[in-house]
């Protein structure tokens, strides 16, 4: 199976990951549950990963990147956690349903919402910004790059508007984070969601939120962390605040080897790589007339994702084609993103998504414009 569907989850991991992971089914203990080696020594290599995520992020405290089992959840511990009755947020209708739900939860518990939207090619509309806020504006939560689309918003350029105005920053970098650079204090992020198994190339089940200083996030869940056990409510302190239960510490240590590769091999190549592949099926398919793409590719950054139709076909038909007439993966339908569907009038077609990840090669790119090709002829 030639895998292009590194948006989803990239299933072509470091070795040193699955070795990493391999290592801790059979030798690790459980951290905070024992004073033995293999305790201990989980307890090392958990907080050794928080530091690393830290200087990836640039957080400047470890003990404030918490450990959840992906974005969603992390996204859901911010935005339920922060946002109460009577406050308004600003999103955009770019996002996925793991900030969309969440927040129609809260809509219905008279939290108000309102969107920026976007133009034909998904570019997110930043004039409409100022004029969305409100006296009750608490916060602004938007995607650092489309799931769909591929496009990246200038989170520097909102984090400077939030800290303008005041307003808390909550960021979804499930598709950015160990692709692009992110500073949660020059890009002014108050919280950074992330998932471990996609750009950070690390096992399912990983994830977290960093926490800037002074965000009390309320606990999402209660129950043990290893210390204060006579008290009857979860520890104040972070990481344990949003930390209850047994931590994925098998998870962990496939994303710690994940994260010493993408600092060995470092962003600007890993980035630069995927990109290459991008454009070169860009490329190979852009020519062709009855293939129709979504996006902006006339910006100078965007993440490894091409998305488009054929003609009026179902953009499941065509995934089906791949997978068992070329045996490629890919990801149709609308991405778990309704709104940015919505508006680039695909609601009803879905649409193909291509995505490319470290791993893939130039005669899997080839192969896949082919097959496009191939298709497109079909069609006459």
């Amino acid at each position: 199976m030639i895998d292009l569907n590194h948006a989803a989850t990239s299933t072509r991991k470091p070795k040193q990951v699955a070795k990493a992971v391999y290592d801790a089914i059979l030798h690790m203990g459980n951290c905070g549950r024992g004073n033995d080696k293999t305790a201990l020594d989980t307890a090392r290599m958990i907080y050794q990963t928080r530091k690393k995520i830290a200087t990836l992020f640039d957080v400047p405290n470890p003990s404030h990147v918490v450990f959840t089992a992906n974005a969603t959840q992390s996204l859901n511990m911010a935005i339920c956690g922060l946002l109460q009755k009577g406050d308004h947020v600003i999103t955009t209708c770019m996002e996925h349903n793991s900030v969309l739900r969440p927040l129609y939860q809260k809509q219905k518990e008279g939290v108000e919402i309102s969107f920026v939207p976007c133009d034909a090619k998904g570019v997110l509309a930043y004039a409409q910004l100022p004029l969305l806020l409100q006296k009750n504006t608490k916060m602004v939560i938007c995607t650092h790059a489309s799931n769909v689309t591929g496009n990246v918003n200038e989170i520097a350029k909102i984090g400077a508007f939030c800290k303008q105005h005041g307003l808390l920053f909550v960021v979804d970098a499930s598709q950015t984070a160990g692709l692009l650079p992110i500073s949660m204090q020059n890009m002014h992020i108050d919280v950074l969601c992330f998932t471990g198994h996609k750009c950070l190339m690390g096992p399912q089940g990983t994830g977290g939120l960093c926490i800037a200083e002074g965000i009390e996030i309320p606990s999402f869940y209660t129950g043990g962390t290893g210390v204060q056990s006579f008290s009857k409510t979860q520890p104040d302190m972070y990481p344990e605040h949003l930390e209850a239960g047994t931590l994925n510490g098998h998870g962990i240590a496939g994303l710690s080897a994940a994260l010493d590769f993408i600092q060995t091999v470092g962003l600007e190549h890993i980035y630069q790589k995927e990109y290459t592949h991008m454009m070169q099926f860009y490329d190979g398919i852009k020519k062709i007339p009855q293939i129709k793409i979504y996006g902006d590719f006339d910006a100078k950054t965007r993440v490894p994702i091409v998305t488009c139709n054929i003609q009026n076909v179902p953009s499941d038909q065509v995934c089906d084609t791949l997978a068992y007439a070329y045996g490629i993966a890919v990801r149709g339908g609308v991405h778990c993103a309704p709104l940015l569907h919505e508006a680039l009038g695909t609601d009803k077609q879905g649409a193909v998504r291509f995505s490319f990840g470290y791993f893939v090669t130039q005669q899997e790119v080839n192969t896949a414009i082919l097959a496009m090709q191939e298709i497109v002829e079909g069609l006459t």
